[in-house]
């Protein structure tokens, strides 16, 4: 069983694509006529030129609407389908997922002609995001044992560069750091469903970080140490779009 057959079956409540975050994706796509995208989940970001989903979750797969790219069921360290298949492969926040990081990339290398996208996070970015730092440490902890460095995807990419994606303030896309301006949503049980990093940690685990949240939130706590959020329309929480042109 994957992990999104456990924790991902109300995916598409709380994970709406967002458009600006899309456009900037698409962007890094370029003018790639095809694309295979890899570890595609409920097929967020998929833009209409991709030919195949790659996916190991059934619970996912369903979930994806009618008239997506064809879905194969398979991991992104074994892909089935021949060298040279895309003009373009991408990975949208899931590389953290893979069992073996150096298979998965290299597939991505082996499937692709042109150029590989992929959309991750900074963690020592996205460790200090609020969140984590003032009420769930041990989430901070789980997500240092998940994060992959973004040197360490230089390394098996070969060159690339990267582009720092600030998120909006009303994003719709409910990730770990999408609701860095409305803290509430955080308290939201299909909410935590939906971000890997509060469904793999476990509701004993999150409870006494959460209660102090709700607490601080009733009496304006977070809202006095945070007032400079407040105003801001995007933050960088970390997350980056890393290409490469074969």
């Amino acid at each position: 069983m994957t992990t999104y057959d456990r924790i991902g079956a109300t995916y598409n409540h709380t994970r709406r694509p967002d458009p600006r975050i899309a456009a900037r994706i698409h962007e890094a796509l370029g003018d790639a006529g095809t694309l295979i995208n890899v570890g595609a989940g409920a097929g967020a970001y998929e833009p209409p030129q991709t030919v195949l989903a790659v996916e190991p979750s059934a619970v996912m797969i369903a979930q994806r609407p009618a008239g997506s790219a064809r879905a194969l069921q398979a991991s992104a360290e074994s892909i089935p389908v021949a060298d040279d298949s895309a003009d373009a492969a991408m990975a949208i926040l899931t590389v953290h997922h893979w069992t073996n990081l150096e298979a998965g990339i290299g597939e991505l290398l082996r499937i692709a002609r042109r150029r590989i996208v992929i959309f991750t996070w900074d963690q020592s970015i996205f460790r200090r995001f609020w969140l984590l730092d003032e009420y769930l440490p041990e989430v901070a902890a789980f997500t240092d044992t998940q994060a992959v460095l973004i040197d360490r995807l230089f390394a098996l990419m070969g060159e690339a560069r990267v582009e720092t994606v600030p998120i909006p303030h009303d994003c719709t896309d409910g990730f770990g750091a999408a609701f860095w301006r409305r803290p509430e949503a955080y308290l939201d049980p299909n909410v935590q469903a939906g971000i890997s990093m509060l469904a793999q940690t476990g509701e004993e685990v999150l409870r006494p970080g959460l209660a102090r949240l709700s607490r601080d939130l009733t009496s304006g706590l977070w809202h006095e140490r945070h007032a400079d959020l407040l105003d801001c329309e995007t933050l960088d929480v970390g997350y980056r779009l890393l290409v490469a042109d074969l």
